[in-house]
């Protein structure tokens, strides 16, 4: 067990992490979703799992917004950059939650509090 400001850090709660993070790359709000309404008694999978929920509504909100701006042709440019960057943040925040540590994603709108 590992110790991350001073809460101990189960590996049964690293794995949940894990997958929550793993999960928002193919099925985007539903992991995030499930673990945060299923997993009230484990604050670390709480937290992770608000975080790639508040993760996952803003990627749904840029791939509208990207959806919209294929009219006018720059959308599709906004689609790539969006889907590179919900790959890369997925898989920071699976390596981190791997190694026990909170993972905050910088560019994320925090709507679930």
């Amino acid at each position: 067990m590992e110790e991350e400001k001073g809460v101990t850090v189960g590996q049964e709660s690293k794995n949940m992490a894990l997958l929550i993070w793993i999960g928002t790359i193919f099925f985007g709000f539903i992991p995030g979703l499930v673990f945060y309404l299923v997993k009230k008694d484990d604050p670390y999978v709480v937290s992770q799992a608000k975080e790639a929920l508040n993760w996952s509504i803003t990627v749904l909100i840029g791939y509208v917004a990207g959806l919209i701006l294929t009219m006018i042709l720059i959308g599709v440019l906004v689609l790539l950059a969006l889907g590179i960057c919900h790959l890369i943040f997925c898989i920071m925040g699976a390596v981190a939650c791997s190694n026990g540590k909170d993972f905050k994603v910088p560019y994320t709108l925090r709507l679930v509090k």
